[in-house]
């Protein structure tokens, strides 16, 4: 079994950070316990949406699930694991426009499974992941 949130890098938490002092900077004018109010309820929010909007990647249940899409395992084929020039590459000129993507930038790495399901147009997914390698020996010994 192996599951993981694409959370947002350091660079990310550090916006949402950034974006509630400054909000907290703009409504100083009207008085600090407003700007305070302000700072913290932007920073509460910030750091919800970012959760929110992070997508799961998981092997569980006999499926590969990636955000919202799943797909059974039986139906997969080849796994590659990819580092961050990997992707860039698999998203360059190697991409194939039928092929279905789960990427965060800020993850650094992913995987490529092959589909080998005649009826699916789909030739592969590529699935970012921070732990592209436990992710692909998930996908094969359950797979």
């Amino acid at each position: 079994m192996f599951t993981e949130r694409l959370l947002p890098g350091v660079g990310g938490w550090f916006g949402v950070v950034i974006f509630a002092l400054v909000l907290g900077v703009a409504l100083s004018v009207v008085n600090l316990l407003t700007a305070a109010v302000g700072a913290v309820v932007a920073l509460v929010v910030g750091v919800a949406l970012a959760w929110w909007t992070s997508p799961v990647v998981a092997v569980r249940d006999g499926e590969l699930v990636a955000g919202s899409a799943h797909i059974p395992l039986e139906l997969l084929g080849e796994v590659t694991v990819l580092d961050r020039d990997g992707v860039h590459q698999a998203m360059g000129t190697q991409w194939d426009p039928r092929a279905f993507a789960c990427l965060r930038t800020w993850a650094g790495g992913g995987v490529r499974v092959e589909i080998v399901d005649p009826s699916d147009p789909t030739p592969y997914w590529i699935v970012s992941s921070r732990r592209a390698h436990d992710l692909a020996a998930a996908l094969t010994h359950q797979g």
